[in-house]
């Protein structure tokens, strides 16, 4: 009997093992594939590998944009698709699980679901033959698919994805996770540095592993500063380099007028950024406060919470998550909530409600396609006045001349009397905000008269030259638009009033600076470091020596340039999240340490320790690199290897530089950190834009498709 109820044990064991190995697929629902045939697609590849991508229709380009992205990183798009689909955590895991907890918490699928049969039909068809081209690659590679029953995509599923991502730009992972982790909540814009002013090493969310660190910066010359009477735009994003926001390069042609070149991330159907032939943006991170938080009443049973004087119902719902352990996918349920103000997480000390802009909308899938196919400002400022995107600054620029910076916001339009930077009553609709102000309420500054414009995660009071400085007493302070300074922004303002009439060399020389300004949080920092008394430790000592002697710069070719990016980085983490400033005497303690134990002295090259590294073995690249985390060449966020080198991760990304000249023609160049196929080790283009990279070079972006066929591309069909 014995034997037989141990046999019969095992055998349940190994049912139950074998259920969680295969229920997870059995039970993720999946849409009908999209009734989608393309009617002529090509790509081509240039030089680089970089696709260009050929249609009859826009529709047609979608699709090819998406078997082309798929060719280069199919491993990231479904990473990408997972979250749509709250799988995430049955890929990747309980990184992923967390992703579609707030997923879920959120109602990305309930809003894309009502949204999508109201966005117009050219846009639903823009994402429908996304999908299929998905679909296309997926059918031709099934040993490429990462979870079964993943495809087919819908075009809701793409969309989705926006939906998610959308939010976690301007701070909601910092609110979300410190509500349910029951932490003290930091500004709604989210520090995520420790007491000692380490960045904390960060979850997955859906906008990478360091949404913190998300900057950029952008700039536009008028023709009145150009040598040459030109037009000029810098688009110099600083992203992760790889993941799901990692930049893509690509080129789309169709025969319905659509033609651009620039970047996007896994998952979309267009660029985000770069030009056509009329005009072109990039965008920065602003980080205004869109975010406001709710303390719910709750009665004794904890299920109803107090509105105006009435007990409601707090909405209630069971999922389960897929958490990936091994072979196995455990299911692990989880309740989420929703009241009147928006999601809701409960607490050890109560229940919180979440509003944020764009909340419940999916506005932004055709904002962005309409500003890809306008042709003039006019036809620019119209499409951002749809407010799809909730926030980032747009610096943009034309062929007629006109450049500006736009603090693009989807701001709440805030009745006075409240709190707004702090915790909310949660039991009146006097502080329930249902509106956002208009798009001609947002801090713009066109044409000014110094001749440029720039943002560099600064304030959008100072855009230009003085002089064409923005009025804060114009703007509520509801709106709670940040006004802080970044060493990169003031350095760009010193870096153009000393400049006289730019020319492309000096535009060039401008961006590539690596300076940091011997002003604000930088200057009193190293004053701190300088300050103290370090009698009785010789090693401490010749670091401070080795910083009073430094340059300011992070060019790599002066002394003590390893040890000012080491020491510099906290400091510069917690200006950037409004933090109290790390204890300076172990800040420079540990960096000494490493430098030691890893260099064998305080002073090596800058570019021995900060490194462009990627791939394994015949795949690798390792070369030295320049800048730091606030520099205008930015290195932002590493990793610290077993060698000791610092594996940069995060910066500056996808480059590119626009010109109209003084007849209105176009031309551009760009570069990215690895290249084209980052996930594709065997492809020729998985690295070798690397070395050109660190030598602060570009290649020219053929724009022009005679230009691409002169060049020998290869084309093809999907």
């Amino acid at each position: 009997m014995l034997r037989r109820a141990l046999l019969g044990l095992v055998l349940l064991l190994a049912a139950v093992l074998a259920g969680l190995a295969v229920w997870e697929p059995l039970t993720a629902e999946a849409p009908a594939a999209p009734a989608f045939k393309p009617t002529d697609v090509q790509i081509a590849r240039d030089k680089f590998g970089v696709p260009h991508i050929f249609g009859r229709t826009d529709a047609d380009v979608a699709y090819g944009v998406a078997y082309a992205h798929a060719e280069d990183d199919f491993s990231t798009l479904q990473e990408v698709l997972a979250m749509t689909r709250g799988r995430a955590g049955a890929m990747l895991g309980a990184d992923g699980a967390k992703v579609d907890y707030a997923e879920a918490l959120l109602g990305v699928r309930a809003t894309t679901a009502r949204d999508w049969p109201q966005l117009p039909e050219d846009v639903r068809k823009l994402f429908t033959a996304y999908a299929a081209g998905l679909n296309h690659y997926a059918d031709k590679h099934p040993d490429e698919v990462r979870l079964s029953g993943l495809f087919p995509v819908a075009g809701e599923d793409v969309v989705a994805g926006f939906v998610l991502r959308s939010p976690f730009f301007f701070g909601l992972d910092s609110v979300l996770g410190g509500l349910t982790e029951d932490k003290v909540l930091g500004r709604e814009g989210g520090p995520s540095l420790d007491a000692k002013g380490k960045l904390v090493p960060r979850e997955l969310t859906p906008v990478g592993r360091d949404p913190e660190a998300n900057g950029s910066n952008g700039f536009a010359v008028a023709p009145s500063r150009s040598t040459d009477g030109a037009t000029r735009l810098v688009s110099n994003s600083h992203q992760p380099w790889t993941g799901g926001v990692a930049w893509y390069e690509l080129v789309v042609h169709s025969g319905e007028g659509w033609d651009f070149a620039g970047a996007n991330f896994p998952g979309s159907p267009y660029p985000f950024l770069g030009h056509n032939k009329y005009l072109g943006w990039t965008n920065t991170v602003n980080r205004p406060d869109l975010i406001d938080i709710y303390k719910l009443v709750l009665d004794e049973s904890g299920k109803n919470y107090r509105f105006d004087g009435k007990w409601r119902p707090l909405e209630e719902k069971r999922i389960w998550l897929r958490v990936k352990y091994g072979p196995f996918v455990i299911p692990v349920p989880r309740t989420i909530y929703r009241s009147v103000q928006g999601p809701v997480i409960v607490n050890a000390k109560g229940a919180f409600a979440i509003r944020y802009a764009g909340m419940d909308q999916a506005k932004m899938v055709t904002q962005y396609y309409r500003l890809n196919k306008a042709r003039n400002f006019a036809e620019w400022r119209a499409a951002m006045a749809g407010q799809g995107v909730p926030a980032t600054n747009f610096i943009y620029a034309d062929a007629k001349g006109n450049i500006g910076m736009f603090y693009n916001a989807m701001f709440p339009d805030r009745p006075a009397g409240f709190n707004w930077r702090g915790v909310l009553p949660g039991d009146t609709s006097a502080d329930v905000w249902t509106k956002t102000l208009p798009f001609d309420r947002v801090p713009a500054l066109v044409n000014p008269r110094s001749g440029y414009v720039m943002n560099a995660n600064n304030t959008p009071w100072v855009a230009a030259g003085p002089g064409d400085e923005l009025d804060p007493a114009a703007f509520s302070p509801l709106l709670g638009i940040e006004d802080d300074m970044t060493n990169r922004a003031t350095r760009l303002i010193a870096l153009f009033e000393a400049s006289g009439q730019i020319d492309e060399a000096r535009l060039k020389a401008i961006k590539y600076d690596t300076a940091y300004a011997k002003t604000g949080y930088a200057k009193a920092w190293i004053d701190r470091l300088l300050a103290l008394d370090t009698k009785g430790d010789p090693a401490l000592a010749e670091a401070q020596d080795l910083l009073r002697k430094w340059d300011w710069t992070l060019d790599g070719k002066g002394k003590g340039d390893a040890l000012a990016l080491m020491v510099l980085r906290p400091a510069n983490g917690s200006h950037y999240q409004r933090k109290a400033d790390p204890d300076p005497r172990q800040v420079l303690s540990e960096t000494v340490a490493h430098l030691q134990e890893h260099f064998a002295g305080l002073d090596p090259k800058l570019g021995t320790v900060l490194r462009l590294r990627h791939g394994e073995g015949a795949h690798r690249v390792d070369l030295p690199l320049d800048g730091g985390n606030d520099t205008v060449r930015a290195s932002t966020l590493w990793d610290v290897e077993p060698d000791g080198r610092l594996k940069v991760r995060h910066g500056d990304s996808f480059i590119m530089f626009v010109t109209w000249d003084k007849a209105g023609q176009v031309h551009s160049e760009s570069i990215q950190p690895f290249g084209a196929a980052t996930t594709r080790p065997d492809s020729p283009h998985y690295n070798d834009q690397a070395p050109l990279f660190v030598a602060h070079r570009l290649k020219p972006v053929l724009f022009d498709p005679a230009a691409l066929r002169a060049s020998g591309a290869r084309f093809y069909r999907p």
